[in-house]
């Protein structure tokens, strides 16, 4: 991630096909989320399954730091965790842990789809430690001061900044245009590049323009937009023109 741009986008949406599209439509990878939809694991082993099936990577933004949760998406098929508000060191220790098998971690075993339900088993375990990807959301002032630390952290791959949370955690949700949302963001980016750590930002608009924005200030791990923005904004765009056609 540190050399190319790693462009992915966001699925909230828990039907196969939505799935089978995007990772059709040329993004690198998906990512799955847990937090804020109501996809269960059961739909998100399917949305694994196609996606991964059309060369593309998936990842599941679980819903907390909880182990469980993490073993039973990578059983799945997950070949990336995203987990929020990592505000420490200690926070990223545990993730990584939960995301790598003993003695790098502490993973338990089971034989499911990623394993090919128990016959490929010594295969997966040999790879998956090293390539699994472990990305750490930043969306709180306590995780720009505590920075340095967690991405010092061995097993980390790459961070995520939750832009909205991370306004909100000082009381100005939404507010990007504020001196003090502006001042966490530039730290951010500063301390990465310091240590060559990837810059990543899930972009929501629907706007590749923004994307481009981000891409000239460092950024290489970035999503662009969700499944329910780019149907809606296609929908309400046609409209509008076609609306402002027949007036």
């Amino acid at each position: 991630m540190k050399n190319k741009i790693s462009l992915g986008s966001w699925i909230t949406l828990g039907h196969f096909s939505i799935a089978e599209i995007m990772s059709k439509a040329g993004f690198e990878w998906l990512c799955i989320d847990l937090e804020h939809s109501v996809i269960d694991l059961f739909e998100a082993e399917q949305l694994i399954a196609s996606i991964s099936s059309n060369g593309c990577v998936p990842y599941v933004r679980v819903g907390a730091n909880d182990p469980t949760i993490i073993k039973r998406v990578l059983d799945a098929g997950a070949r990336g965790i995203i987990i929020p508000m990592i505000n420490s060191a200690k926070d990223a220790k545990k993730a990584v842990s939960a995301c790598k098998y003993p003695p790098k971690g502490t993973r338990g075993v089971g034989l499911a789809r990623a394993q090919d339900y128990g016959f490929n088993f010594d295969e997966y375990a040999k790879k998956i430690n090293d390539e699994v990807k472990v990305i750490v959301q930043i969306e709180h002032y306590k995780a720009i001061k505590n920075l340095e630390q967690i991405i010092k952290v061995e097993g980390v791959s790459g961070t995520i900044i939750g832009p909205y949370d991370l306004s909100g955690s000082i009381g100005l949700p939404g507010q990007y245009d504020k001196p003090e949302v502006i001042e966490l963001l530039s730290t951010y980016e500063k301390i990465c590049k310091e240590h060559s750590s990837p810059l990543g930002f899930h972009v929501v608009p629907s706007d590749y323009n923004l994307v481009l924005d981000k891409i000239k200030l460092g950024y290489s791990f970035i999503a662009f937009s969700l499944d329910t923005l780019f149907l809606g904004t296609q929908c309400r765009d046609q409209l509008n023109k076609i609306n402002e056609s027949i007036k």
